[in-house]
């Protein structure tokens, strides 16, 4: 039972983790996401507890809510992996380098940094390539979060209503 309720649990937060991340791509609701998120992936272990037969354990429900967390984080971290690729083969490195203050440039100047090798590295392909660096980094983060918090939520509703 513990699996079905995690898996019920799971697709559930899976897709309100999908709004909040393509939610966070608007400008001034982005910085409110990354809080929801964390509750979310509570709310989803919680729930996965719910959804439990009774009587609960918090074995039980770690594990629902365990599960629960690692499906909504598998797609909330797969799309932010996506969001990722996209934003990094598409920004040309001029682009990037337009947003350095000058300040800060002269800084990196006088450590070694050539703005050239930037622009080249990112030229060709570059981009893309620490566009999945950061895709694969947002999976996995996604992951073990949503497992953790997916976990304690579960456990805690678990042990709190037993019956």
């Amino acid at each position: 039972m513990t699996g079905k309720a995690g898996f019920k649990a799971g697709l559930i937060g899976a897709a309100a983790v999908l709004a909040l991340t393509l939610l966070s791509l608007v400008p001034r609701v982005g910085s409110c996401c990354g809080c929801l998120n964390i509750l979310v992936y509570v709310g989803i272990g919680v729930l996965a507890g719910f959804y439990l037969s009774p009587p609960r354990t918090a074995g039980a429900g770690a594990g629902a809510g365990a599960l629960a967390g690692l499906i909504s984080g598998a797609v909330g971290g797969l799309a932010s992996g996506i969001i990722a690729l996209i934003r990094g083969s598409v920004m040309a490195p001029r682009d990037i380098l337009s947003s350095i203050p000058p300040e800060q440039m002269r800084q990196l100047r006088d450590l070694g940094f050539d703005p050239g090798q930037f622009a080249q590295m990112f030229g060709q392909g570059g981009g893309a390539a620490f566009g999945a660096l950061g895709a694969s980094m947002c999976c996995l983060g996604s992951l073990a979060v949503g497992a953790a918090l997916g976990a304690i939520g579960g456990a805690v509703y678990a042990a709190a209503k037993k019956e």
